[in-house]
């Protein structure tokens, strides 16, 4: 397989929602924005298992703001702080046998939740375990937004300089997380992504290709649209989907889809011994809360994040990337 050759990523003088977005401009589905809209603004925020109210978030801030004390108290929140500085880089090779051998040996990077406008420093760091990585495709499952309210430059510059360091042969893709409002998408188009926004494309390697499924975020902003683009994307052959949340685990496998990446989860970010995670936010398909998981002929990774939200600490369960290679089973 060649080498993988290094792109320069476009800069953007200003990467906030109300920056122009020029010729870049992430495409949009027919009603996609306003729908997305809709759901920002309102009273609730939707997923495949229905409405559900603002103020539970709000009840579990409260419970949050409750567990810093306490680690706080104990003695125990440097240590919170080190492990969320402390992310691995995790390696799997997955085997189909539906791969089109074209693609036996392709690399994927995978990352997740990397909320660094909650820890910067966390870009120094991840950029240094990367340097010099060579891939085929670069994927980004959302969440690149750590605080609702932030500036969407202070979570998408410090991308920049991290993924700068991976030489990615074909293309970067990305879909957007609950974290993300609907600018995010434009901001990533300008720093060199291909944004998904409930559709698919392919990638090509010598007359065969791999149909790539990306969603907009099902946890907050779940729409018949998102589904609509994982039963029918209108293009045949293995397919990958990009989602932020496992929350469509169960429907991916039902549409054939072969390889379903998505993070959301952290991993629990805070895990009882044994890496039991206490809390997914999952509102449904929490089989597949963290890692490796199948569901019926669909494998899926759902990877515990590059980043935290708040409060920035881990226990029992280490930030990640993964380098994912693709195998046709002999």
């Amino acid at each position: 397989m060649p080498a993988a050759t290094r792109r320069d990523l476009p800069r953007a003088s200003s990467l906030d929602a109300d920056a122009d977005p020029g010729e870049a401009a992430a495409e949009k589905p027919p009603g996609w924005a306003a729908a997305r809209q809709a759901i920002e603004t309102g009273r609730y925020w939707v997923s495949p298992a229905g409405r559900r109210p603002r103020w539970r978030q709000k009840l579990f801030r409260c419970a949050l703001f409750a567990f810093v004390a306490a680690m706080r108290l104990t003695g125990l929140y440097g240590r919170g702080r080190r492990n969320a500085l402390a992310p691995r880089l995790v390696e799997l090779e997955l085997q189909f046998d539906t791969l089109p051998q074209a693609f036996d040996g392709y690399r994927i990077l995978h990352l997740s939740d990397t909320h660094l406008d909650m820890a910067p420093e966390l870009a120094g760091i991840a950029g240094a375990m990367l340097a010099g990585l060579a891939v085929d495709t670069l994927v980004l499952t959302g969440d690149i937004l750590g605080a609702h309210d932030a500036p969407l430059h202070t979570a998408v510059e410090p991308l920049v300089p991290l993924i700068e360091r991976v030489a990615v042969r074909d293309r970067r893709f990305a879909v957007l997380g609950n974290h993300d409002p609907a600018a995010m998408a434009d901001a990533l188009e300008r720093i060199g992504f291909t944004v998904l926004l409930n559709r698919s494309t392919t990638v090509e390697r010598h007359s065969e290709h791999v149909v790539w499924t990306g969603l907009d975020d099902v946890h907050y902003f779940y729409t018949d649209a998102a589904r609509a683009a994982l039963d029918r994307p209108g293009i045949e052959g293995f397919r990958i989907a990009l989602v932020h949340s496992p929350e469509l685990a169960d429907a991916a496998a039902a549409a054939g889809v072969a390889l379903y990446l998505c993070g959301h989860t952290h991993g629990g970010q805070v895990c009882l011994p044994g890496g039991t995670p206490l809390v997914t936010q999952l509102t449904r398909c929490r089989h597949a809360g963290r890692g490796l998981w199948r569901h019926g002929a669909t494998t899926g990774y759902t990877s515990s994040g590059l980043g935290t939200g708040w409060p920035t600490l881990r226990y029992g369960c280490p930030g990640e990337m993964t380098l994912i290679t693709l195998r046709r089973r002999p």
